[in-house]
């Protein structure tokens, strides 16, 4: 089955337009997503209990764990399925999205089952101490032990939707279960309603990710016969070739949000040691970095299938005027954001909670974090390209210089050098040696494949 108005769109439609096609829902999307994460924060705040606020930040690894599986099963299989469409190979599209869907929910299963046996050493390894322990254990009772599978799917359904350049539908998705969370926070974690604090946060998670799963599945049968997207267990099938492709993008991508994982780990066990108001600070300064983090990773994903398709259909001029485009797109902002940060830094922390301490630690973190963004977007770009084109090697390479080579050994350098705040400019230290990188390859692709 050829969908003509989505081959249209990635081979005739103009450049511009064909970016802002794609990526402006997928970077709504992403906005929607951190305003999410810092209405979790926002609301926890309004307790103003750093307790509750310190649960939030030290359960984060385990819900940032999640993007592994996501990654490997959405990144994965989205860059499957635009090559295969590339190419005009259906039936390979066909199955690699069913693969994706079903080896996603048994992921999500293992992560609910997995979290609950080992809960007690996960959470000592997390940074708990005996006075927030509680407080993070029931935010991922609800989280991860009830909620693991539906956090995953709807993430991988949006990218399967995406591959095929419905990035509205995917957005659409992903938005309606961030709004709802939004709307349902106050009501489980305020005083006026269910008081439940940081519980309350993980409680409206759960629902909201519930529903966004229920839209995906009414989508994909009212555009059944009209999608390329196929959960049908019929499809299932374990073919060499589908897992290759699939495991060869998803896994360095994979690899990569568990070294993440392992970075915010370690620098909250860091975090921690200055007390509870410290992580609590740093957890709001990282929420508010987000944004603009976020605009560049959904502007990096949303490109992704018209590279994915250019480059396998053999048309690079287009993919490397579409890389170009974007290119400019994300670093002025990136820069513009980056000033106002810096500038904006006491007052931005401040909204999220009234306390002279927090708000101290917070300005210089978000100092720190802040100025690493423009690089960071370079960084975001290259590792897209690298996933759209099935070249999950150097993807791989990228993961392991951020966190392994450059931003752990900075967390621990910077840490002795500048006790705490120090802490806050291993990212930046990693992002610029990373940026210089992904501009050196970038050209060399380029110089290697024949326009």
């Amino acid at each position: 089955m050829e969908n003509t108005k989505k081959t249209i769109l990635f081979e005739q439609m103009p450049i511009p337009k064909a970016v802002m096609t794609l990526a402006i829902p997928t970077i709504l999307s992403s906005l929607v997503m951190v305003i999410y994460n810092l209405a979790d924060t926002y609301f926890v705040g309004m307790v103003n209990d750093p307790i509750q606020n310190a649960a939030v930040t030290l359960a984060a690894p385990v819900l940032l764990a999640f993007n592994a599986v996501n990654n490997l099963f959405g990144v994965g299989t989205s860059s499957m399925m635009s090559r295969a469409l590339g190419k005009k190979e259906y039936d390979t599209v066909y199955r690699s999205s069913a693969f994706g869907f079903y080896c996603s929910v048994f992921c999500g299963l293992m992560f609910s089952l997995l979290y609950t046996l080992f809960s007690r050493p996960l959470l000592s390894v997390l940074g708990a101490s005996p006075e927030t322990v509680a407080a993070t254990a029931q935010y991922l009772k609800w989280t991860v032990t009830f909620g693991a599978a539906p956090a995953i799917l709807n993430v991988v359904m949006a990218y399967l939707v995406r591959s095929e350049g419905s990035s509205l539908h995917a957005s659409i998705g992903s938005m309606s279960g961030c709004l709802l969370n939004i709307v349902l926070d106050p009501i489980f974690i305020l005083p006026w309603g269910l008081n439940m604090g940081a519980a309350g946060a993980g409680l409206a998670t759960f629902i909201s990710n519930c529903v966004a799963c229920i839209y995906f599945f009414v989508l994909l049968f009212v555009k059944r016969g009209n999608t390329y997207v196929c959960i049908r267990p019929g499809m299932l099938k374990f073919s060499q070739h589908i897992i290759v492709g699939i495991c060869s993008v998803g896994i360095p991508a994979a690899i990569q949000n568990l070294l993440n994982v392992t970075g915010m780990t370690v620098l909250n066990n860091f975090t921690s040691s200055y007390g509870s108001d410290a992580v609590a600070a740093m957890g709001i300064a990282q929420k508010i970095n987000m944004v603009p983090l976020y605009f560049a990773l959904g502007l990096s994903q949303g490109i992704m299938p018209l590279i994915s398709y250019s480059y396998s259909s053999g048309n690079i001029k287009r993919m490397k005027d579409t890389l170009t485009f974007t290119i400019k797109i994300s670093l002025s902002f990136m820069i513009i954001i980056s000033a106002f940060y810096y500038l904006s830094a006491g007052f931005l922390t401040s909204l999220f909670m009234e306390n002279t301490a927090i708000i101290a630690y917070g300005t210089r973190f978000l100092h720190g974090l802040c100025i690493g963004l423009p690089f960071l977007c370079m960084d975001f770009l290259a590792v897209g390209v690298f996933q759209a084109c099935g070249m999950g090697k150097k993807a791989f390479v990228f993961a392991l210089l951020r966190k392994i080579v450059l931003e752990i050994p900075a967390l621990y350098i910077l840490n002795w050098l500048f006790p705490l705040y120090g802490l806050a400019y291993a990212q930046f230290t990693a992002e610029v040696i990373l940026a210089v990188a992904a501009v050196i390859t970038l050209l060399g692709i380029f110089k290697k494949i024949k326009l």
